[in-house]
Parts: structure tokens; sequence; C-alpha cells
């Protein structure tokens, strides 16, 4: 099968550090994926280089759209969902209109809302079980709401593959739960989704798909397959656990390694 997104030897450059290394990664139609990895260790840049946002310093990413390369414009049939940190919940613009904003730019759609335009989100708002909230502030909102906001407003333009970047970050566990339930109710209706986690446990019992990424591929392939204490350990410089329950995994933090590094990869400096 042909990937819908590759990516040949990627690297990018933020100054003099090295962010992604010689990355190869292919994201298939109808995979539901999840990229595990610390933080500072490259999720968010390889998200924002498929989306064209950041320019790769070397390498090349093509889009099974015509197998045509990331020019620095966002291919019309992905959605993204950003980190809700880079949000800036203070300005003054309602649940309707936030999401409205995710309609400009796609092929079809007149600058200015109507009547059908405003049913295409009511019934996203209802699919996403938050109905009531359509003529509400986002500072009103709570963490799980502003997920499912910011969810509503990537689908609005019918992607065929979603990004999103932490998705489940600053909400209580039964809240992640319902999201990534509801990831794989659309993976389910063929949509391909690809997003950027913390979070080991709740990917590993809800994605069927991992990869642990530290500026390049550590491993990828399920999870049983791919949450090992040797993987873990590559991917986090850290040991950890791993515990089996029958189908249940659970992974957590052991001691730190001896030569730990700090700040982006590099070692400690010496006195």
């Amino acid at each position: 099968m042909r990937p819908i997104v590759e990516m040949l030897d990627v690297s990018c450059i933020y100054e003099d550090l090295s962010v992604l290394h010689g990355v190869n990664l292919n994201l298939y139609a109808g995979q539901f994926a999840g990229i595990v990895g610390p933080t500072g260790s490259g999720k968010t840049t390889l998200l924002k280089t498929i989306l064209g946002m950041v320019r790769p310093a070397k390498g090349r990413i093509a889009i099974n759209d015509g197998d045509r390369p990331v020019n620095g414009r966002r291919p019309g049939f992905i959605g993204y969902v950003p980190q809700l940190e880079a949000v800036e919940l203070s300005f003054p613009v309602t649940v309707e209109q936030v999401i409205m904003m995710g309609r400009y730019g796609v092929m079809g759609w007149l600058p200015w809302p109507g009547r059908q335009d405003r049913k295409k989100v009511a019934d996203l708002l209802e699919q996403l079980r938050i109905g009531e909230c359509a003529g509400r502030h986002i500072h009103e909102l709570s963490g799980g709401q502003l997920q499912r906001v910011f969810l509503a407003r990537a689908l609005i333009g019918e992607p065929r593959l979603l990004l999103l970047d932490e998705p489940t970050s600053g909400v209580d566990v039964n809240t992640q739960h319902d999201i990534l339930h509801l990831l794989g109710e659309l993976n389910h209706k063929g949509m391909t989704i690809l997003l950027a986690t913390h979070d080991l446990n709740s990917v590993a019992a809800h994605l069927p798909w991992i990869i642990c990424f530290q500026r390049k591929v550590i491993a990828q392939g399920p999870p049983d397959k791919v949450f090992t204490p040797e993987i873990l350990r590559l991917t986090y410089n850290a040991e950890m656990l791993v515990i089996r329950e029958g189908r249940f995994m659970l992974m957590t933090h052991a001691t730190p390694l001896l030569h730990e590094t700090h700040g982006h990869g590099r070692p400690p400096e010496k006195d």
C-alpha cells in the first residue's frame, strides 16, 4: 500500500540544535497511531513538519495527493489540533466562531457562514457531545470541552488525515479515555489519525500502533511489541518498568540512568 505521508531522511535544525535527525516514517490510510517520547524529543516539530509549518534542513516529505512535496502550506486534506497551551483563551470568541475558523481556505466554503455552515457546526458539536456549548466563550470551558472544540475546528474541513498534539494533556483520566474513544470512532469511519502524546498508559490501552520517538524513530509497532524496557530506555533515557497483566499494560519510571543527559540530549557539563 502506498503511504499517504512519506518522510525520507528528514532532519530539522533550530539554530545549532538538531531537533529531528534522519527521520524515516510512513503513514498509511486508516492508521490510528501515536507518537510517544519525552519533552524535547521533537514530537511537535515532527507534526509541524508534516503540516508544512517547519521546513526540513534535509530530506523529503511527500504527500500522497499527487505525490507532491510539502512546500510550506498545509495540505488541504490534513486537519490539525494544537496543544491547548498554545491557545489564547482570553480572546473574546465563542465556540461556534472558533469552529468556523477551521473552514477558511477549504475549497467550496464561502467567506461568510450561512445556514448550512451553522448546521454543520451544530452537528459536529452534537457528535462530540458538547452541543450546549455553541454560544459560550472559550474561556468558560473545561479542558475536556476545549479539546473537543478544537477537534471540531479540525474536523469542519472534512480532513482525511488528522494530526493532534497532546490531545489528552491537562484533563482528567475519564476525559482522556473519552477523547481517545472519540478518536477511535473517527478512525473506524475511515479517518487516518496521528497524535503526539506523553501518556504511555492511555495510548497502550487505546491505540493499535505506537511510534517511539527521540529525534528519530526508535521503534514502531503494536503496543505489546514496542513497550519493552529496552525500547523505552532508548526513548526516555531512563529505566522503565513494564507491568503486564493479560492484555493490560502499565509503564512507569524506575531509577534514572547514571549518565542521564540534560537539556536536548546533551551531556552535563563538568565543573
